[in-house]
């Protein structure tokens, strides 16, 4: 086994930068790693589970504390996709963020969490919860597909 910091710290990058509104694939990067071994598979999903949820606090951040900014061109998510991540979310309130983890319309739901001053110790429990489940699913379906 190696503990190579760099494989970490990419990884940990991989799975921020999917958590936040810039377009990025972390559960490859987990998979592939998984499969090649050398890390302890649960030191793996901590590193992938912590950067994904560092960057939801980051759009949680954008949301709560720039949202006087959301008309302004460069903002970056869309009006319509907002308008469907606050509608989810006045609809099913902070348990939305279940589907944190979820393409297309998590990273909108957690920014609409800020936006709607969603309170962060919730916030950050459901996403731990949600984004954790996702990697440790991603993990059991490499390992299996691996073995």
């Amino acid at each position: 086994m190696t503990n190579d910091p760099a494989i970490y710290f990419g990884l940990f990058m991989a799975a921020f930068v999917a958590a936040t509104l810039l377009p990025a694939q972390s559960e490859l990067a987990l998979g592939a790693l998984l499969l090649a071994g050398g890390q302890p598979v649960w030191a793996l999903i901590a590193v992938a589970s912590l950067g994904n949820i560092l960057g939801s606090c980051v759009n949680w951040l954008l949301g709560a504390y720039f949202s006087h900014l959301r008309e302004r061109k460069w903002f970056p998510i869309k009006a319509e996709a907002l308008g469907k991540a606050e509608s989810w979310y006045h609809r099913y309130g902070r348990w939305s963020l279940l589907l944190s983890w979820a393409p297309i319309i998590g990273d909108p739901l957690t920014l609409a969490a800020g936006l709607l001053r969603e309170p962060f110790p919730s916030f950050l429990l459901i996403v731990t919860i949600a984004k954790t489940a996702r990697y440790l699913a991603v993990a059991a379906a490499a390992l299996s597909w691996g073995s």
